[in-house]
């Protein structure tokens, strides 16, 4: 299935091979990585200047120079008191565009968190992201660590939006909290996942109400998990991957479902 969410930047003046002092260098961290301060002091106890490459860096309309990749790199460079960098300089963007620049250069490089990812991607104003986040806000919930009112499956849930369309998220969410309150179990990647695909490749014949009552009535969140996870790695004697245990998930919302109907009215995996 093609992805529905390209990551798109207009064209735009690039520089190559711009020497730039380290002191005029700027970072923006909405569109931007967090800085791993170990990582870049590791840079630094190594660091071979002839090797350092090029970084990336935003020349915005005022003059001001943000860099977009390479931050790791430039705080090394301040440690180890080297005063200038070359860089790739893209002229005229805004903190949007810069942000989807990031995105585009390190999506085949060392990627950014999924957390990082995600809150970069609302930066730049992608869809996939922002309807992502709306789609949690209608149910009072946000991207973050994994709480009672956070959820932290960022992959999961993107995955939810990108294949079946934010609508669907909102439903997964809902019917997860039915089922089993909100709860930090309530938001297991596994268990979103399992309901979105249920339906997203079901929906319009689903009840949510009913789903969340049989899902809820069969187990909580916690043995819930515990029961795919043993399931999907056949008690321990095969190896379990996510796209396994959100398959077997999705079998058993499925078992459950047909449960008391009769063979016509069934859902068929």
């Amino acid at each position: 299935m093609p992805k529905r969410y390209p990551y798109e930047l207009r064209e735009h003046k690039v520089e190559h091979g711009v020497s730039i002092p380290i002191e005029d260098l700027k970072i923006d961290e909405k569109a931007q990585r967090t800085l791993n301060e170990q990582r870049a002091m590791g840079i630094a106890k190594n660091l071979v200047p002839e090797a350092l490459g090029t970084i990336v860096v935003s020349q915005r309309s005022n003059g001001d120079r943000y860099i977009v990749d390479g931050m790791h790199r430039w705080h090394a460079c301040k440690l180890n008191d080297i005063p200038t960098l070359i860089s790739e300089v893209h002229h005229g963007l805004d903190q949007q565009e810069e942000a989807v620049l990031f995105l585009i250069k390190n999506r085949e490089s060392s990627k950014p968190t999924p957390l990082d990812e995600y809150k970069i991607g609302l930066t730049a104003g992608l869809p996939l992201f922002v309807d992502t986040e709306a789609a949690l806000g209608k149910r009072n919930l946000a991207m973050g660590s994994t709480g009672t009112n956070t959820v932290g499956a960022v992959a999961g849930v993107l995955r939810i939006t990108d294949l079946y369309g934010p609508d669907t998220l909102e439903r997964t969410l809902k019917v997860a909290e039915d089922a089993w309150g909100r709860t930090k179990e309530t938001w297991d990647g596994m268990l979103l996942s399992g309901i979105g695909m249920f339906l997203g490749r079901h929906g319009d014949e689903i009840n949510d109400r009913v789903l969340a009552e049989k899902i809820g009535k069969k187990d909580p969140a916690f043995r819930w998990r515990a029961n795919i996870t043993a399931l999907a790695s056949a008690g321990g004697t095969r190896h379990s991957g996510t796209g396994s245990r959100v398959s077997t998930c999705y079998q058993l919302i499925i078992t459950e479902w047909n449960k008391g109907k009769k063979e016509e009215n069934r859902i068929k995996a």
